[in-house]
Formats: C-alpha cells, structure tokens, sequence
C-alpha cells in the first residue's frame, strides 16, 4: 500500500474557506441538520456527513462549469 503525504483536503484558496463553510453550513440545513457546526461530527452516521460532501462537491462542479460556459445563476 502506497502512503500518500499529501492532505487532499487542503484548501487551496484560503479566501475561500468561509464561503466554504457557509455552503457546508447551508447544505447541511437543507438536509435537517440545522446544528451542523456544532454536532460531533463523529457521533453521525458516515451516511450523513457524506450527504453533506456529496452535495457541496456537486455545487461546486456546477459552479465551476457555469464559470466556464460563462453562465450564471
């Protein structure tokens, strides 16, 4: 198995690290789970907190092709 030093999940633009956690915050709300920030994240089912990735990983794709197609919402 080969180990991989690097962190995938860095941020690589630091500005953008509230807007992220805004949309982490928002996401989870719309899901039910309106005290996100504040749960043990640990205690929730892996189901849960991967609904959560899952769609911040698709907004961020669709924002991403908006930008180069040159449309937005």
């Amino acid at each position: 198995m080969t180990t991989n030093t690097n962190n995938s999940n860095k941020i690589l633009v630091p500005e953008a690290r509230q807007a992220l956690n805004q949309m982490k915050l928002e996401i989870a709300s719309e899901l039910g789970m309106a005290n996100y920030d504040s749960m043990d994240k640990g205690n929730l089912p892996s189901r849960q907190n991967g609904y959560v990735g899952g769609y911040m990983t698709k907004n961020l794709v669709r924002m991403a092709q908006q930008n180069m197609g040159g449309t937005t919402k």
